[in-house]
């Protein structure tokens, strides 16, 4: 079972890539995909659009788990991240990945055991789970790869 984990943004976009046989998981990549600063908001998230098909396309994944929204302080980061991560469900929907929405207390109590972990706890968590020689990073990134794994050990496979 391959799963992609997305953790939403519309500047930064984490992705991870796990692959899940019977109870073990395998990193197959991780990462960012970053829209330039430069664009409007409807030019970053067609460009979200393109990386994303390209992310599938490229990784074929069975499955996919895509963090929900938390609270924002910020109105308008709220909502353009909405619009980010509506395109992003766009997007694996069109290409017939199933996708699985948990919240970020679910991932960081799937990965720590601990609802209200810190970034470093998850990524450190992550390092061991992975048997990685470094904590994986960006945060994005580390983020995704949480989610995917948080899927993968929470979902029931028949």
């Amino acid at each position: 079972m391959i799963i992609l984990g997305i953790d939403p943004g519309y500047g930064r976009i984490g992705f991870g890539v796990i692959q899940k046989t019977g109870n073990n998981f395998k990193i197959i990549d991780y990462g960012v995909i970053y829209t330039d600063t430069d664009l409007k908001l409807p030019e970053r998230l067609n460009q979200i659009y393109i990386d994303m098909e390209k992310l599938i396309e490229k990784y074929k994944p069975d499955e996919s788990s895509v963090e929900e929204l938390f609270f924002f302080r910020n109105v308008t980061t709220a909502i353009q991240v909405g619009e980010a991560r509506g395109v992003i469900l766009l997007s694996l929907q069109k290409n017939n990945v199933p996708i699985y929405e948990y919240t970020p207390f679910q991932i960081k109590q799937a990965v720590t055991g601990y609802g209200r972990a810190e970034k470093g706890q998850i990524q450190r968590t992550l390092k061991l789970i992975f048997n990685l020689k470094k904590t994986p990073t960006p945060d994005d990134a580390a983020d995704a790869l949480a989610a995917a794994f948080c899927h993968g050990n929470t979902r029931r496979y028949s």
